[in-house]
């Protein structure tokens, strides 16, 4: 096989655009169209479904959260201008949301609020938990997510607030 690897290439084999880690990874493989669809079957083959937690699972520090919860209560914290280029407002709102094994409180941000309705069902994607004064908070930044979907068929357990319970950090020494 010829050395036709170099800087930005990019070429069409059989309906597929490949590009210079394609024509390197074709370089060392006898017959070319085998490694582009077994390039694309590997990689479709290493997708995985995300795995949805409940509220009674969560810990301090958990990141790469997915969760279905309901809306039980909205509350604006604070609306103010930013100043400088960006001219956004910044908003901020505090949303009771729960499932099934129980409720916490998710800190909602700019057009996050716009999403948290009350009585509303949204997924939380790759949410985490930040601590403030010594209670979980859930919380999406910009890597997350937040989707209203359908109504869910379960009912929120009040009884059970996950930001009530008090965490403190203590340091072992050995």
């Amino acid at each position: 096989m010829s050395d036709y690897f170099c800087h930005n290439t990019c070429i069409f084999i059989d309906g597929c655009l490949l590009t210079d880690l394609h024509l390197l990874l074709l370089e060392f493989s006898e017959n070319p169209l085998v490694a582009t669809q077994g390039f694309w079957k590997m990689a479709e083959q290493n997708k995985q479904q995300p795995s949805f937690a409940k509220i009674d699972q969560l810990r301090p520090g958990a990141i790469g959260l997915n969760l279905t919860v309901k809306v039980v209560s909205s509350k604006m914290i604070m609306t103010r201008g930013r100043n400088g280029t960006q001219g956004r407002n910044m908003r901020l709102a505090e949303c009771l949301v729960g499932d099934e094994t129980g409720i916490i409180v998710f800190t909602a941000r700019n057009d996050q609020v716009d999403a948290m309705k009350e009585g509303s069902t949204v997924i939380l994607r790759n949410a985490k938990i930040d601590m403030y004064k010594g209670s979980m908070r859930l919380a999406v930044d910009k890597w997350g997510r937040v989707e209203v979907t359908e109504p869910a068929a379960f009912s929120v357990k009040e009884d059970s607030n996950l930001s009530l319970i008090e965490f403190e950090l203590i340091t072992v020494e050995e």
